[in-house]
């Protein structure tokens, strides 16, 4: 996967791993359970409205809180192809890489960029461009080795395919 196509979902700052999938449903570690129940405390909608492909854009300090796996897994199991934020913690940044799921740090993206904007993102090069409103921001773009563990659909894979 080199970018990523879709509808954005806006959230503000400090998007807890609590909200992003609540403790209540962390005896399952089925990817497809946990998907039903994505951000269902801060958006009751979300899992009826995201459709495959689409992303997700925050504010400040997405992903703190508790350093549970569950949040990146059930963001990516709903259909989310990318998260972009001003700034991620750094506990979820890389439990997200760890299981393939593509974010991108970009102040300028997280402000500029609206809910139901239609948004594309380049993991070559950092580019965001919000087709919708026909502006363009420069994120982080992905080292080499960070795409190949989100192209194996993340770092235990990773490391098997290697052998």
């Amino acid at each position: 996967m080199k970018s990523a196509k879709g509808t954005v979902f806006k959230y503000g700052d400090n998007v807890d791993t609590d909200v992003i999938i609540p403790a209540r449903y962390l005896n399952s570690s089925d990817p497809a359970e946990l998907a039903l129940h994505c951000m269902e405390d801060i958006d009751k909608e979300f899992v009826h409205r995201v459709k495959a492909g689409d992303i997700i854009v925050a504010d400040k300090n997405f992903g703190c809180g508790s350093s549970r796996e569950h949040a990146p897994i059930a963001i990516k199991a709903a259909g989310v192809s990318c998260v972009i934020a001003e700034t991620f913690a750094r506990i979820f940044y890389r439990n997200a890489i760890n299981i393939g799921l593509p974010i991108v740090e970009c102040p300028e993206a997280s402000r500029g960029i609206e809910a139901g904007d239609e948004v594309e993102v380049d993991f070559d090069s950092g580019v965001i461009q919000n087709i919708t409103k026909g502006t363009r921001f420069q994120g982080q773009a992905f080292p080499e080795f960070m795409q190949k563990i989100i192209a194996a659909e993340g770092l235990v894979n990773y490391i098997n395919h290697k052998k």
